[in-house]
């Protein structure tokens, strides 16, 4: 284990990995400060580049624009009132309000501390569970699995504000794209209709670019230069934190980290919700809750430290268990697959200075995002102001190149362009996204491992409800779908269609 450390460091140390982690964390801060950009957007379209790098060095990269993206978007909702990603959101109700007091530099201070405290609390989480938890996984077996799969998809359908029958609608529609191509019970191909270019199924990268890269130019270009139109600040005051800070909101600190790290454990809720709730319980705690919305400091704290914390929360299953906690995570899992890693608890076992490369790139990552945020945050806002016509280009290309350079075929770009057009029209009518993706990542590990079961019990469902691990994760998916049906009854009274 020590081992795996020292060569994980010494390999993060090196002038590669270095320049690497700085390029990956500078794209992720900028790119998360450009409203209408996301993280889960830059990292698929950088996962064709890493092809040719060492599946470590390529970890690197993508972990760091992970860490960096999350933290951008409060820049520019503390300065220009305009989130650049939704879990930011919070984080504008009381940046805003205190930048145009005249108090930029304290807002910004708080939510660069409450990014690096968030972080640096979500790491010791990742650094101390994952090998203990993928130990443990090690006990699973194939209905085990396949149970934890029904769970993270029952979560990810149900959590939210959004209708619950939409949700489920979505992961149905993830687990139907993922079926063409290969059966992996009896490797006979399906639902092919004549293609032979389908005979693998679709292809997760153009999937995922299509999903949110073509989505978001398409909306760029609907919505003309409006990322350019943003509100002026003249605030220039520095960066005001004091070391009494960490007293005075060091349990907001902690509780929000705490809080972010959960949720982030828990499969596809995502940054956005765990700032929403720290930021809820950080109010219920205040001394002066009539403050949040006015520009609160406790309110920056609470948002910007649980949105990050989500981050070191989110890659633990995914390096534990294989289960991604986020979009962004089911994207990485892609990556593994794609540079020959086996995602699961074997992977542990089996490429341990992967595994302590992601944290260590977590830790490293995290450290050149504070400092990176302290002394560019003014150029971050310059940056935010990119017109849409310089961008619409740039982006296109990465997504055609990206696309075609997978396999060196025309399909995979129609694919790209299919399901670009798919993701817009599914966000126009407010269907969500993320259960489909993650139904779509998801569902052939859960059918592998349910055929792997079926085989070994002899076509028999019992085991699974008679396998102490797997009943109770199969009564977790049904309780937590029976409460969010109660929940949502009782919240919306006579109008079940809104369910």
């Amino acid at each position: 284990m020590l081992t795996n450390v020292n060569d994980a460091f010494e390999l993060l140390l090196s002038p590669s990995a270095m320049a690497l982690t700085a390029i990956g964390t500078i794209l992720g801060i900028v790119v998360g400060a450009i409203p209408g950009l996301t993280g889960a957007m830059l990292i698929a379209l950088a996962l064709p580049l890493t092809f040719s790098m060492p599946s470590e060095l390529a970890l690197v990269l993508l972990v760091s624009m992970y860490v960096g993206s999350v933290s951008g978007g409060f820049v520019t909702a503390t300065l220009l009132r305009i989130p650049g990603t939704p879990a930011s959101m919070m984080t504008t109700l009381d940046g805003y309000p205190l930048a145009i007091r005249g108090q930029a530099g304290r807002a910004l201070a708080l939510g660069i501390a409450g990014s690096f405290i968030g972080g640096m609390i979500s790491w010791c989480f990742l650094a101390c569970l994952s090998q203990p938890m993928a130990a443990w996984s090690l006990r699973f077996g194939p209905f085990d699995f396949f149970s934890l799969v029904l769970v993270a998809m029952v979560l990810i359908a149900t959590v939210g504000d959004r209708s619950l029958s939409l949700g489920l609608f979505s992961g149905a529609l993830g687990i139907l794209i993922a079926m063409p191509g290969t059966s992996p019970a009896t490797g006979a191909t399906r639902l092919t209709f004549g293609f032979h270019e389908m005979d693998d199924g679709f292809k997760l990268l153009p999937v995922l670019i299509g999903l949110f890269a073509v989505n978001q130019v398409i909306r760029l270009i609907l919505q003309g230069d409006r990322i350019g139109q943003t509100t002026e600040m003249n605030d220039n005051g520095k960066l005001e934190f004091h070391p009494r800070d960490l007293i005075t909101h060091g349990v907001n600190f902690l509780r929000s980290g705490l809080i972010g790290t959960w949720i982030g454990i828990l499969p596809g809720i995502g940054a956005n919700v765990g700032s929403v709730i720290a930021y809820s319980a950080a109010k219920r705690a205040s001394k002066h809750p009539q403050q949040f919305g006015n520009g609160s400091e406790e309110g920056i704290v609470a948002s910007e430290t649980a949105n990050n914390a989500t981050v070191g929360g989110a890659l633990i299953p995914l390096v534990a268990m294989g289960i991604p906690g986020s979009v962004i995570d089911a994207i990485l899992l892609g990556a593994f697959v794609i540079h020959g890693l086996q995602p699961g608890p074997m992977l542990v076992q089996s490429e341990p200075l992967a595994v302590q490369t992601i944290i260590g790139t977590m830790l490293m990552a995290s450290v050149f995002t504070l400092v990176f945020l302290i002394f560019g945050v003014r150029t971050m806002v310059r940056a935010a102001r990119v017109p849409s016509f310089v961008l619409i280009p740039v982006i296109m290309i990465f997504c055609v190149v990206g696309s075609y350079a997978l396999a060196n075929r025309m399909f995979d770009v129609w694919v790209m362009l299919a399901f670009g057009i798919i993701g817009f029209a599914m966000e126009k009518v407010d269907l969500p996204i993320a259960p489909m993706v993650i139904g779509f990542v998801l569902a052939p590990i859960g059918e592998e491992h349910l055929a792997a079961g079926l085989m070994q019990s002899g076509g028999s469902l019992m085991p699974m409800f008679q396998q102490p691990i797997s009943l109770v994760l199969c009564l977790v998916a049904l309780g937590m779908f029976a409460w969010t049906l109660w929940r949502r009854f009782r919240n919306k009274g006579p109008h079940p269609e809104r369910l």
